[in-house]
């Protein structure tokens, strides 16, 4: 099957990565931003949208890094070698030294894989097609930019804040461009699994995450930046577009992403 080619989901925003997974490139006046890096495979994809947009790898400024699987950090070491910083949550920053097959080790899943398989044996398809793009056998990465805590990155184009979104992973972590009324959500909140056949907002099956009740508390840190104090905090435009790591785009009231997410529960 052919990769299919980037598409622009906002002024200055591009979706890249394929029916498996999501990464996004940023324009910015200050350099381009990438939030997640896809895998090995996608090097090809991401080289041809850069050059469309007159830039090649070194104009990357910097990865957000959503958390440490294997399925969004093939690109790091590549990225990192042109001359982008990589940012990571402390807590999943050992996933990333230590590379891709570290991951049970660091943020063992809820539950095995069988199960789910022999619910839905074309789920396979998924493994398969990231171990053929290289995700398994990317190199780990040292020298990461990390931090412990909900932040705004000052040093990274667009001054995005960081809110960390433990369950999927431990240092699962969402990206607001407040001024841009964006939300990239990693694996915190997607919408589609393949693993539950789930299209619409949901959390990642516990096959792929490290704790579902935490999980869906960390939906209730979502809600905080569209009411009460915290959005006030993040003063910016109202968030207006979701960019999960899986799935398609949710435009609209983030709340009613995360209730139906609720709703739906933990699989």
């Amino acid at each position: 099957m052919s990769r299919p080619a980037s598409t622009q989901v906002a002024p200055g925003v591009h979706r890249l990565g394929d029916h498996v997974v999501n990464f996004y490139l940023i324009e910015d006046p200050d350099g381009l931003v990438l939030v997640d890096a896809g895998t090995p495979a996608h090097l090809k994809q991401l080289s041809a949208l850069l050059a469309d947009l007159d830039r090649s790898l070194a104009d990357i400024r910097a990865v957000l890094l959503t958390h440490g699987h294997a399925d969004h950090t093939g690109l790091a070491h590549a990225l990192q070698e042109a001359g982008a910083d990589l940012w990571i949550h402390e807590r999943d920053a050992a996933i990333l030294r230590d590379g891709p097959r570290s991951s049970t080790r660091h943020a063992k899943p809820e539950r095995s894989m069988l199960p789910y398989l022999l619910r839905r044996p074309s789920a396979l398809a998924v493994p398969l097609r990231l171990a053929r793009d290289g995700a398994f056998t990317a190199p780990g990465v040292r020298g990461a930019r990390v931090f412990d805590a909900d932040q705004v990155l000052k040093d990274v184009p667009g001054t995005p804040r960081a809110v960390v979104l433990p369950g999927h992973t431990p240092g699962s972590t969402a990206y607001v461009f407040t001024d841009r009324g964006l939300l990239f959500t990693g694996d915190a909140l997607v919408t589609a699994d393949g693993f539950t056949d789930r299209t619409g907002p949901t959390i990642v099956s516990r096959c792929f995450t490290h704790d579902s009740g935490a999980a869906l508390d960390a939906l209730d840190r979502l809600d905080e930046l569209t009411a009460g104090p915290a959005a006030e905090r993040t003063a910016g435009r109202t968030v207006e577009l979701l960019l999960p790591g899986h799935g398609e785009p949710f435009v609209g009231d983030i709340r009613a992403a995360t209730r139906q997410a609720r709703q739906f529960g933990a699989h």
